[in-house]
């Protein structure tokens, strides 16, 4: 039998733009277009203190991760979870399943109607079984 190896990180993203994915181009470039508007509209000093958080905040989309899942995941779970219901409730489905549905609906054969039915065949201890092990006495 032919041995095969195998490739270890499969999951990883294409680099589209020089050593950028898609994704993170799009974060950093989004927030450098902002700060270059920003940088005709403001003053020098409100546009640095404006400029600094912005890029921070699109590098931290773009290159940040935590326990190995990136930003804009997190943040997109958090608000779902955060706007999404909190209560599960299980719903009985009503109705039939097909399975059984088709069973029913199967006439009776003679060989069904000839089979015995088992009886019991003495008492059954169960009764006997749960109070032992719910007092710890032996009923005899």
């Amino acid at each position: 039998m032919a041995r095969y190896t195998v490739p270890k990180f499969i999951e990883h993203k294409a680099k589209i733009v020089g050593p950028l994915t898609f994704g993170q181009f799009l974060y950093i470039g989004g927030a450098a277009v902002i700060c270059f508007i920003l940088y005709f509209t403001l003053p020098f000093f409100y546009f640095i203190m404006a400029a600094l958080p912005i890029m921070l905040v699109g590098a931290g989309l773009a290159f940040g991760k935590i326990e190995g899942r990136s930003l804009p995941t997190i943040l997109k779970n958090f608000i779902f979870y955060s706007f999404g219901p909190k209560i599960y409730l299980w719903k009985k489905k009503t109705g039939m399943p097909p399975k059984l549905k088709e069973e029913k609906e199967k006439p009776k054969t003679e060989e069904s109607e000839k089979t015995p039915v088992p009886t019991a065949v003495g008492k059954s201890k169960l009764k006997d079984l749960s109070t032992y092990v719910e007092t710890g006495n032996k009923i005899k």
